[in-house]
């Protein structure tokens, strides 16, 4: 609250009450609040003060990412060299040299900028030509590319909530911003189903009559816990009632499958890889959302789906339409990063490699790993303060970098730190993030996996917490097995050196 008397705030009172009903009483147009301007500087100041008050402010830190010593980057001193291991460049395409030479040269030819939007300055070949990619990739009949994943999912579900008569959007509990505020945008009436829940969605689904339009939204990699989207149960739910499926695969692109379209492609490894697609469960989701800036190094988003759905997007998404078209350079780049990703397994094997390696040494180091299938190695605090300290320790005393994710990216209470291996962190660098980490967590005193189990009974107050702890400990199988990494069968599950015994 501001400072001031009990006078001035019911002054305020009336001065709100008589805007909103259209008059002004003399008596309200003299007084001095009526006549002075809003403080909008003191309102910014407490708001921030707030947000530091209950750890929601973000501090950034300079990283300058260096193309020719990835994953390595300097601070604001030139001079100084940190390894960053949080990075969603997963692959390291944003220097692979075929990508930059693709770049290098329609930057030459074409310049800078797109000029406008496409319905002002001109549908390019740029755009037409990864759009065609896309949609390959996906085997979907059309591609519509966004300026990021964030407008491409925005823009969808808004504009399709929006239209869809009595449109009912089915949303997971753990969707990712993007797709909360397109469905908010919409205006349509929204359920939100528990996390993979199959039974409290179907519950929920069976509530209105099958031809009421309605979206299922979710993801396939949820990017904070690493836990992956039940994508084929989504689907035979969606054929049962009536629902067209919205999937969110950005932080899967390039990671899963036989030619990188994501965790839809790769739950029909071998069908895709011998060119089998009808049936898939790739086939069966309705519309795809991904994006350029991740694992493909680029930047930029898309959706793929039906033609006559991508075409009612691209008509009338205000997201789209007037949106200045990204560069041709970025889509040429982009193009060329989907294209090497489709021809070669090689760096998502790796990268899955090295992310088993790491997540061994934590789990063997008693630091409490939120295991799961995928990519994500979520390493959990519990503390905004703590995770913050963690962070600002690792980076001055070690030169690693690893940004703390606290609230409201997650729920209070589950302050972490997530960690992202590439395929170029060599084995000396995963040794020295270890020590680093054991280290860290000795000098802070955060508590090891050991600890969680000892302070927590699963069933407690808090299931979502009890369910986190409960992770630290439940051995899961990689989406990438060891046969389709070419490992022996031995080396299949992480070691796990707490027991839920304590």
């Amino acid at each position: 609250m501001y400072e001031g008397s009990h006078a001035e705030e019911k002054g305020t009172t009336r001065v709100y009450a008589a805007v909103m009903s259209h008059r002004w009483p003399d008596a309200i147009v003299d007084t001095p609040l009526a006549n002075s301007a809003f403080d909008y500087a003191t309102f910014y100041t407490q708001e921030l003060e707030a947000k530091k008050q209950n750890k929601s402010y973000r501090y950034f830190n300079s990283i300058n990412r260096l193309a020719q010593e990835f994953p390595k980057a300097h601070t604001d001193s030139t001079d100084r060299r940190v390894t960053v291991w949080c990075s969603n460049d997963y692959l390291g395409m944003s220097n692979n040299l075929e990508v930059l030479e693709k770049m290098q040269s329609t930057l030459k030819t074409y310049g800078s900028g797109a000029g406008g939007t496409r319905n002002i300055s001109g549908h390019n070949k740029h755009a037409e030509s990864i759009e065609g990619t896309l949609a390959k990739l996906h085997h979907k009949e059309a591609a519509l590319v966004f300026t990021s994943c964030y407008v491409a999912n925005d823009a969808t579900l808004s504009t399709l909530g929006s239209r869809l008569p009595n449109c009912v959007i089915f949303s997971d509990s753990l969707n990712h911003a993007s797709m909360i505020e397109g469905i908010r945008h919409s205006k349509a009436k929204k359920i939100i189903f528990d996390h993979n829940d199959m039974a409290d969605l179907e519950l929920k689904l069976a509530a209105f009559p099958r031809n009421t339009p309605k979206i299922i939204a979710f993801e396939s990699v949820y990017s904070m816990s690493g836990t992956i989207g039940k994508i084929a149960e989504i689907c035979d739910l969606a054929k049962k009632y009536g629902a067209i499926t919205f999937l969110d695969e950005v932080h899967a692109v390039g990671m899963y499958g036989p030619t990188g379209a994501g965790i839809a492609e790769h739950l029909d490894y071998e069908a895709q890889a011998s060119g089998h697609y009808r049936g898939t469960v790739m086939d069966r989701v309705d519309v795809i959302s991904g994006t350029l800036g991740k694992a493909y190094g680029c930047v930029g988003g898309y959706i793929a789906g039906k033609a006559s759905l991508v075409d009612y997007i691209r008509s009338l998404a205000p997201g789209f339409i007037f949106t200045t078209t990204l560069p041709p350079a970025v889509l040429a780049g982009a193009e060329r990063a989907v294209q090497y990703q489709r021809q070669t397994t090689t760096d998502r094997k790796m990268q899955q490699i090295n992310t088993r390696s790491v997540k061994t040494g934590l789990t063997n180091l008693d630091i409490p790993v939120l295991h799961n299938p995928s990519h994500i190695i979520p390493v959990l605090v519990g503390d905004a303060d703590a995770a913050k300290k963690a962070s600002d320790l690792l980076l001055s005393k070690w030169n690693i970098y690893v940004q703390a994710i606290n609230f409201p990216t997650v729920p209070v209470g589950e302050e972490r730190l997530r960690i992202t291996p590439t395929p170029r962190h060599s084995k000396e660098m995963q040794d020295y993030l270890l020590m680093a980490m054991d280290d860290v967590w000795g000098e802070l005193g955060l508590k090891r996996t050991s600890d969680w189990l000892l302070s927590h009974g699963l069933g407690g107050e808090n299931p979502r917490i009890e369910k986190l702890v409960a992770s630290l400990t439940t051995e899961v199988e990689p989406l990438w097995t060891n046969e389709k990494l070419d490992l022996p069968a031995r080396e299949s599950r992480p070691v796990q050196r707490a027991s839920s015994s304590g």
